[in-house]
């Protein structure tokens, strides 16, 4: 069985008051945020307590992001970065990288896809993810209670987890920085038994073996907003083929062209 989800993150200001979210069906959500924090560690956020509300299920997971960062994040860089020390290629730290070790510590084990789908464009899981990020954004903005969610309701029951505590989140080199005027609401997080641990921990060494060298283009410093035109040159069938991709996706050539770099 595969389990399909959004996650979301949403920042008034970016930075400002941000919130996260992840979204399977209006009886199974969940959301949390910060006082002061990016879109970005939202949408990172919202994937690393989606994995976390679903580790003691051994389902398929699709986590559906309007983040290419995000996704790039997990499922390209962050072999490369983990074998640099967690550098970028220019050897500064890399951004986000508290959450990004807990992402790669969850991971671990799991069978799991991203896709890419627009935001902001009618698409009902990523609406309902991104209006349950903002709405905690907004609460943290008005000093409201938080719209927490009711957090895993299917398949099985995780172990509750103690609620974190926060100060906010940094875009340097630590994600969060802890302190006592900020408390920050997650998913119930299940426990691990020894012999699930010893086992994901041997599925992380080998993962660790395996991971890819950095690629010809270095492309880890990518955010959501800069953009360049790059022009290249199609074959007639390849254009055919790149037009029939993006029809199944139901995105543009272009869009679909992205999604290959």
């Amino acid at each position: 069985m595969t389990i399909r989800a959004a996650a979301d993150g949403s920042a008034l200001g970016n930075p400002g008051p941000a919130g996260w979210a992840w979204y399977v069906d209006d009886n199974c959500w969940a959301a949390g945020g910060w006082k002061h924090a990016t879109n970005n560690q939202g949408e990172l956020m919202a994937v690393l307590q989606f994995f976390r509300a679903t580790a003691h299920l051994s389902d398929d997971l699709l986590i559906l992001c309007d983040s290419q960062y995000v996704i790039n994040c997990i499922t390209k860089w962050m072999p490369g970065w983990k074998k640099k020390g967690w550098k970028k290629a220019d050897g500064k730290p890399v951004m986000n990288v508290d959450l990004l070790k807990d992402i790669d510590d969850a991971i671990v084990g799991r069978t799991y896809r991203f896709e890419w789908v627009k935001g902001h464009a009618n698409h009902p899981l990523n609406e309902a993810a991104d209006s349950r990020a903002r709405a905690v954004s907004e609460a943290y903005q008005r000093g409201t209670a938080i719209p927490a969610g009711p957090g895993w309701t299917r398949g099985g029951t995780p172990a509750s987890a103690p609620v974190s505590s926060a100060a906010g989140a940094s875009e340097s080199g630590s994600s969060v920085s802890a302190g006592p005027s900020f408390v920050e609401t997650v998913a119930a997080v299940p426990g691990a038994t020894a012999a699930a641990r010893a086992a994901r921990n041997a599925a992380k060494s080998a993962a660790t073996a395996r991971a890819e060298e950095p690629g010809l283009f270095d492309l880890d410093e990518i955010q959501d907003t800069p953009t360049v035109t790059v022009t290249t040159t199609l074959s007639a069938e390849q254009h055919r083929a790149l037009a029939a991709s993006a029809a199944r996706q139901g995105i543009s050539i272009e869009e679909a062209l992205a999604k290959l770099v």
